[in-house]
């Protein structure tokens, strides 16, 4: 996969390639297990010098446990936006249980002591960290009694140990990853502009019978044996969210329940503006919300909290929780420059697939979606609804470790391209955005600002939904002029090195230039308004008719502010005939699938999808 020992020698001797390789050599670490585990925990990417939102430093991850413990934001479900999204019932659930802090092993004082090298140095110079990585990894080695040889198999336990778990599973699967990226080998453009590359070693297999690795495995194993619903490549622990009658008549917590399957069509990604233990701790209360799983940053750790066929309240439209899964990842929208780690992306995506596979849930961005994707389900619910994980989630990324890289899924097969998908390059697009506290860095992002005319200068195209007669921001949390990587819009117009497409019922531009495209051909089915009709209405949610609600008062199908003009073009996601899943007692039995017979499309509209009625657009094939 990756160029032999020759390209390394070409490197500059001062580039991060040979920082890792004078590392490996002062402090005997096998260069490849060094390479792999910085692969793992950063991709070799030193962010600035900013923390992860675990603690983390530079391209090898170290956590400088003396800084205090950053306050929590309460949650990004404590908010105006209604969890449940079902305004029959409306909830608002209270604040989170503040949890208390989990203290952290300081990695980088004890690289700093190991080394000699200042601790803010090992901070901000990326050369400087990974000289502090390998000091850790020959102090685990000999901790844990390995030979000091470099013979990367040999170093199991120390790599296991580097992951800084509480969790021996998941100190298993760090350490397994590492011998995999070993195995298949690595290469890519870092975000300071640089070629890394670890060559591939098929050999590289740890001794199935190490003491280090059964004695993790067994702990693995037994976790895994407890009931939860995970792939088994991963550490995932059992912890149910409580199902209780509450003392207020009628009402219960913290979700819902059924006694038949249900059909999953969507899996939504948040992002939980709070840490791994405060969420496990607000899940469990049965007056506060749910969602499925929660991921950890540091390591990847899972909790499952819902089954399957559990209905969380959590992605504040309830069209979607009835017919989704949601997962919680340990982490910040904007918070500074906080950045996911690559064990966190790699558990959340073998999970996905996992899911999917389970459920037939197809991998694309119409299915694998963001809560900022995600609808509100009515008029007055458009302006609350919340916008994790944001413009700095890396979903081209991800969907490369879903094994469907969305380039490959956008292919139109050669054929005239009616559409276009958003997939800039995400390290190299570095967009402005304000509102991050402490300021926001310049750093890669997944999302393309959407102008009103073919310049820079022009204004921002506007949001009647989000912002009501104003205008939009340059916000991290003001999604209202902007398209995401892996999102498909229909092409209304290009100029130079301007694109625009249809987009909120107006026309939308977005840098464009060649030999920096920010967007690729696609191909997929597009709806117009049809024949004779000067606009078509929207919806936030695709109920049933009427007469389909036999013995049970009709959901009101009430259109969106926004409206589909004629002439102009919308991407399809999804079909499906109208359904309302009604569920609003502690007793499931009582629980109804309303189905009806209008048909609806799922259609890219902005930055979130909505539903337009079949009867009443013209599909378009391609």
């Amino acid at each position: 996969m990756a160029p032999g020992n020759a390209a390394l020698r070409e490197d500059p001797p001062d580039g991060l390639q040979a920082a890792f390789a004078r590392a490996a050599e002062d402090y005997g670490v096998p260069r490849s297990v060094l390479l792999a585990v910085s692969y793992l925990e950063s991709r070799w990417d030193g962010n600035g010098g900013l923390p992860s939102v675990s603690g983390g430093y530079g391209p090898m991850h170290l956590v400088d446990g003396r800084l205090a413990v950053p306050p929590e934001s309460g949650g990004h479900h404590h908010g105006e936006e209604d969890p449940r999204g079902d305004e029959t019932r409306p909830m608002r659930p209270p604040a989170p249980a503040p949890a208390a802090p989990q203290p952290l092993e300081d990695t980088l004082g004890l690289a700093s002591r190991l080394t000699g090298i200042p601790a803010d140095r090992l901070r901000e110079d990326p050369a400087a960290n990974v000289r502090g990585g390998a000091a850790l990894l020959a102090e685990y080695q000999r901790r844990t009694g390995g030979p000091a040889d470099d013979d990367p198999a040999r170093w199991y336990g120390a790599v296991a140990r580097y992951a800084g778990s509480d969790d021996a599973g998941a100190a298993a699967v760090f350490a397994d990853e590492v011998y995999a990226t070993i195995r298949t080998g690595a290469a890519r453009v870092t975000d300071g502009g640089e070629r890394v590359v670890l060559p591939s070693d098929p050999s590289a297999n740890p001794p199935a019978g190490s003491p280090e690795r059964l004695g993790l495995r067994r702990a693995a194993g037994a976790a895994a044996a407890a009931g939860p619903d995970c792939p088994a490549s991963v550490s995932c622990v059992w912890l149910p969210s409580p199902y209780k009658r509450l003392k207020k008549k009628g009402h219960y917590g913290n979700h819902d329940r059924l006694q038949v399957p249900r059909k999953i069509d969507y899996i939504v990604i948040h992002d939980g503006e709070s840490s791994f233990r405060s969420m496990i701790n607000s899940v469990r209360n049965p007056t506060y919300l749910s969602w499925h799983f929660t991921l950890r940053s540091g390591d990847g750790r899972i909790a499952q909290h819902l089954r399957g066929q559990d209905i969380g309240w959590h992605a504040g439209n309830w069209d979607v929780n009835s017919r989704s899964i949601g997962l919680e990842h340990e982490g910040y929208l904007a918070r500074g420059g906080a950045w996911y780690t690559e064990a966190m992306y790699r558990a959340s995506a073998k999970l996905v697939r996992h899911l999917a596979r389970k459920y037939g849930v197809p991998l694309d961005r119409a299915h694998i979606v963001g809560h900022d994707n995600v609808p509100g389900p009515t008029r007055a619910s458009v302006r609350s609804m919340h916008n994790d994980p944001g413009p700095f989630w890396d979903w081209a990324h991800y969907f490369e470790l879903l094994g469907r890289p969305l380039a490959r899924v956008a292919r139109s097969g050669g054929l005239p391209s009616r559409s276009v998908m958003i997939l800039p390059r995400f390290a190299a697009h570095r967009q402005r955005f304000t509102g991050c506290g402490g300021g926001c860095p310049a750093r890669g992002s997944s999302s393309v600002w959407l102008h009103t005319r073919p310049s820079a200068t022009a204004p921002l195209v506007k949001d009647i939904g989000k912002h009501p007669g104003g205008r939009s921001s340059y916000g991290v949390q003001d999604h209202a002029a902007r398209a995401s990587t892996g999102q498909r819009y229909a092409v209304a117009d290009r100029r130079g090195a301007w694109t625009a497409i249809w987009y909120l019922g107006q026309k939308a531009w977005f840098h464009d230039p060649k030999g920096a495209r920010t967007a690729v051909r696609a191909a997929g089915p597009l709806v117009t308004p049809r024949p004779g009709v000067s606009s078509v209405k929207l919806y936030g949610r695709g109920y049933p008719e009427p007469g389909a609600y036999r013995g049970v008062s009709p959901q009101k199908l009430t259109p969106l502010q926004y409206v589909m003009p004629a002439g102009q073009r919308y991407s399809v996601g999804l079909v499906r005939r109208g359904s309302y899943l009604r569920a609003v007692t502690f007793d499931t039995s009582k629980h109804r699938l309303i189905t009806g017979g209008t048909v609806y499309y799922q259609v890219q509209f902005g930055h979130r999808f909505a539903f337009v009625r079949a009867a009443d657009v013209t599909l378009l094939r391609r």
